[in-house]
């Protein structure tokens, strides 16, 4: 048979779903890369892949795109790992440096920033860029915020802004992907969240972070009925962008 390609996001907010493929035989039947978010969307988009774990604002760049699990990477408020970092308080960001590794999270940032925060912001992609704010994502803002002056938590703000959780990757095909196949990935993912106990156990420990309250409580992980209502929410601002 031919193993069905997945791409997933090298962060540790996918460790649970890869320590349940990888205790599973699922782990025999599929062939697994681990890339940031911007790269999963590429492989997914050109067709090197099957299945990506893929920043939610790439889904309509994807041909014939499906979600095929009910689980994805999410939130119900503050998420502890998507940020704009800034020196100045929110309703004086003027500049903004965007972070190269997330199509969603940049995006969401624009959305907050133009509708919740009602700023006209300019923004860049160059790295070497001075601003008055930057996007940040994933583990490089570990134990990072007392770094900064202001740190605006986008999962939070989201939820302040529309009262709903927020979806930042979910797993989505390009293609058909069988019954079967997706039973039994979805039963690979949810064992890896039930196991997330002995995984934490495996992973080192970071100053000035919380593991285990950012595995177990600040992600949410279940693909809910207000998760999707938050992601067709956030797919129609990004339209008016």
């Amino acid at each position: 048979m031919t193993k069905i390609k997945i791409s997933a996001v090298s962060y540790t907010n996918t460790k649970p779903f890869m320590y349940g493929i990888e205790h599973s035989e699922l782990i025999n039947k599929i062939d697994l890369s681990l890339d940031i978010p911007t790269d999963c969307a590429a492989k997914l988009i050109s067709n090197q892949v099957d299945i990506g774990l893929i920043p939610v604002a790439a889904i309509p760049l994807v041909p014939n795109a499906n979600i095929v699990a009910d689980y994805c990477i999410g939130s119900v408020g503050a998420v502890n790992s998507v940020f704009v970092f800034s020196s100045v308080p929110f309703s004086e960001i003027k500049t903004v440096k965007l972070d190269s590794h997330s199509r969603t999270s940049n995006n969401l940032a624009k959305v907050l920033l133009k509708f919740h925060w009602k700023q006209s912001v300019t923004f860049t992609t160059d790295p070497a860029a001075q601003t008055d704010a930057m996007v940040l994502i994933g583990d490089r803002t570990f134990g990072k915020k007392s770094d900064y002056a202001y740190a605006y938590d986008l999962g939070e703000e989201w939820m302040n802004f529309t009262g709903l959780p927020f979806v930042y990757a979910a797993w989505v095909a390009n293609k058909t992907i069988p019954e079967a196949f997706i039973a039994e990935f979805n039963q690979a993912l949810a064992f890896g969240l039930a196991h997330r106990g002995e995984l934490l156990k495996e992973l080192p420990e970071i100053a000035n972070f919380d593991m285990e309250d950012y595995l177990c409580h600040k992600l949410d992980f279940e693909l809910t009925d207000k998760k999707r209502e938050a992601l067709n929410l956030f797919l129609s601002y990004i339209e008016q962008l």
